[in-house]
This record gives structure tokens, sequence and C-alpha cells, in this order.
């Protein structure tokens, strides 16, 4: 007999949103299982069923028109409208290089690392640090997979992710006062956390350029600056690393970057928050709305900033 525990964001089967206001979501779990999001380069375990695991992110859904139109990406520019220039971002081939503190450093081709994981979609509110926020439908897989995979020795206590540095199709490298490339890491444990997430697909198509394509991270219980875009190498580390926007202005943008609507950033409130589309103002909730899953990470880290 088989005993299924209901995770915190399951849905029950009787409040399952239907599938038309999901905006497809069997679209969205084929198109990126199939390899479509490498325009047709591979084939990611086409001959194996998707899991699609519902997801309860108690909020509308965000038009795709909003989400793949109003982006933070520095490389390409520091204006929200840069969707246009990341088009010009090749997305395959694509390769991921593994190193550090594992067994066997490699470098994988991204449809290969897709036939040895299951993709599923999730629906997950996104908060921006600056006090925007997003409910959208990403295809991909438990950042615990990749963990699983790169078979980290026990030295390992951080994972490091390096994003892509293209300065043919990346405009805003030019700005040198940045410490490119950008870095993002998080724990061990954070990153084989349930919640933790490799994005390949948004609204049932490949993952936009814009969006990080064609492979991101996605925390939902952090600032959106935590899930690096674009990533070319993830690193198992001993020490800490030193973030991008740690780097620049550590004051404001911390390594933790949990969401806390009681701590405010340096500048704004970070009390509410203004959902794409509509421009609603919500309240903005611990841990994003994830503190059942994630709270128990940051037991006894009272002398850390956990909230910036």
């Amino acid at each position: 007999m088989l005993i299924r525990q209901r995770r915190g964001w399951d849905l029950p089967e009787s409040a399952v949103t239907p599938e038309h206001a999901t905006l497809g979501r069997r679209r969205a779990v084929g198109l990126a299982i199939g390899g479509l999001a490498f325009g047709g380069v591979g084939r990611a375990r086409a001959d194996a069923a998707p899991t699609a695991r519902r997801y309860d992110p108690d909020r509308p859904l965000t038009e795709e028109k909003f989400a793949t139109t109003y982006n933070n990406y520095y490389e390409f520019s520091t204006d929200k409208d840069l969707w246009r220039a990341a088009q010009r971002l090749p997305q395959h081939p694509w390769t991921l290089r593994i190193e550090g503190k594992v067994r066997a450093p490699r470098t994988i081709a991204l449809e290969d690392l897709l036939k040895q994981v299951a993709l599923e979609e999730r629906i997950y509110r996104h908060r921006c640090v600056e006090a925007w926020a997003m409910t959208v439908p990403w295809t991909g897989f438990p950042l615990a997979a990749l963990v699983k995979l790169a078979d980290p020795t026990p030295e390992a206590r951080y994972v490091v992710f390096e994003t892509l540095t293209d300065a043919k199709h990346m405009p805003g490298l030019a700005m040198l006062w940045y410490p490119w490339p950008y870095i993002e890491g998080v724990t061990i444990a954070e990153a084989t956390n349930e919640l933790a997430f490799i994005a390949t697909g948004l609204y049932g198509k490949p993952l936009p350029p814009q969006n990080g394509g064609p492979i991101r991270l996605v925390l939902p219980w952090k600032y959106g600056f935590k899930s690096a875009k674009a990533i070319v190498k993830v690193t198992f580390a001993e020490t800490r690393p030193a973030t991008f926007w740690e780097a620049i202005q550590p004051a404001e943008y911390g390594f933790w970057a949990n969401v806390n609507p009681m701590i405010p950033h340096p500048r704004w409130s970070q009390a509410s928050e203004r959902l794409l589309g509509s421009d609603e103002r919500v309240p903005t909730r611990l841990y994003n709305g994830y503190a059942e899953q994630v709270a128990g990470l940051y037991a006894g880290k009272t002398a850390e900033k956990l909230f910036m």
C-alpha cells in the first residue's frame, strides 16, 4: 500500500486550479521534457512520464507578458525592459562545468544533464529585493538532484554558481565597475532543501533568456538576486563564497537574503510588495510564505544577518 505524506505546499485534488487557469500545466511539462527548451537539440527523458506536482502559491498567476518583459539582468542592462536585447543570447549548445569538492569534476552538456533528472512543474511566488513580486510556473528539477549527480566530497559545505559572461551578446558587461562574473551561493543544506529548484522552462515554453534561460536557479524563499541566471559553472566549496551583490554593497545585500517583512532594506520597506501586472500592494510574508519548509535551515544562526 502506498502511503503518501502530503507536503506543506501540495494541494488536495479538490482544490486543484483548473488546467486552463494555470496556463497549460501539462503543456509546460511536456514541452520542456521533450527537449524543446534547447531548440530541438537532444531529448530530455522523452520516454519518461513527467512528474507534475501541485504547488499552492495562494495568489493568482502573473500573466506571462508581465513576467517576461519586466526583468532584472544587469549583464544586459540596468533597465527593466531588457527583454528584446536578451533575445540575441544563444541558448544552445550549452554546457555546465561541475568542479571543486567533487569526486569527479566534469563538463556536461545541458541536454545530457536533463536525461538524468525527472522534470516537473512548480508554481512559486518570486520576491525581488526591490519589493515587486510575481507568481509563475517553472519547469525544471530539484537542485538536490544536481547535488546528487555531482557527488560532492564530505568537505563540500557550499554550492557556488557562476553565470555566463558573453561580452558579444551581453552589453551590460561593459559596466566594468561591477565584479563580473555574477557569483551566487548557498549552503549544502539549502541546496538540498526540497524547495530549491533548477529551472529550464517557464509558462510551458523554453526558459526565455531574459528570465535566465536556458538554465537558472530558483530559491523562492529568498530575494530574487540569489537565483543565479544562465548558469555555466557549479563549484562545490569548503568556504563561503563572496557573492556578487554582497561584494558590491554588503550593508544592503548579504549572503543569506531570506525574505522578511520586518527587516527593511536600508532604502525602502520590505513590509509589502507590488504584484506585477495588477500593481496591487500585498503584505510580504516571512520567507516569502515558505517558512514551514525552510525556517529550520537557520536554527541557531543568531549571529548571522539572515534577512538582507
